[in-house]
């Protein structure tokens, strides 16, 4: 039996893609993720999780991974709710993971408050017959599921790393970061919008632009 994990990385972040990541495996070969020592991706170090996803690459029978724009996160989050719009991306995301890995059973780490809600949209957008489990916190739970969190957390970590390279310290890319927020009060200072990177949707980039406007900073 194909068993598949599915998580996803950088859901809140101002900066950078939303990464979702799939990892496939032979139900037999769980024990082998169990025994790399997989968590929850936020429980490890840096260096620890670089190592992880190179371990789990060489013992999952195939992987897959998307990336969201934010461009894209943008486009839905105008359309109407923020959280009930994105929450639809990812479950077509992670939908589009399961078509391209055809497992037997799928686990996933729920997004929507309504896990239960979040595995029925997705099952919506997949042709053949497939069992989903969507559980919250499911990066705890299902070894399979913090792999692909493992995986999915060392892919961001490098979209990020390419965005510092080329245009200087943007921190984590998160809200809560002083250096993010920093980054995107200077830049758009500097330019006046913001670049292809940020999601200007979101109400830290919304906020941030308004107050560096002309004019607006008596009113905020």
């Amino acid at each position: 039996m194909l068993i598949c994990g599915i998580d996803d990385a950088g859901r809140g972040a101002v900066i950078g893609p939303l990464v979702i990541v799939g990892v496939l495996i032979e139900e037999k070969g769980i024990h082998r993720l169990v025994e790399l020592g997989v968590k929850d991706s936020k429980m490890l170090t840096p260096k620890r999780r670089e190592h992880l996803a190179k371990e789990i690459l060489k013992t999952v029978k195939d992987y897959y991974v998307v990336k969201l724009k934010p461009s894209e996160i943008d486009r839905v989050v105008k359309m109407g709710r923020k959280l009930h719009k994105l929450n639809r991306l990812e479950a077509q995301a992670m939908a589009e993971v399961i078509r391209r890995l055809k497992p037997d059973v799928v686990y996933v780490d729920a997004s929507d408050v309504s896990a239960e809600r979040f595995g029925r949209h997705i099952l919506e957008e997949v042709p053949f017959k497939v069992q989903i489990v969507s559980r919250h916190k499911a990066d705890r739970i299902y070894p399979i599921v913090s792999a692909a969190s493992i995986v999915a957390k060392v892919e961001r970590d490098r979209e990020i790393f390419e965005i510092r390279k080329r245009y200087g310290d943007v921190g984590s890319g998160y809200a809560a970061d002083p250096k993010t927020i920093n980054f995107l009060e200077e830049w758009i200072k500097a330019h006046g919008s913001y670049p292809d990177f940020v999601r200007k949707s979101w109400k830290t980039a919304r906020r941030l632009k308004s107050r560096a406007e002309p004019g607006q900073s008596k009113l905020l």
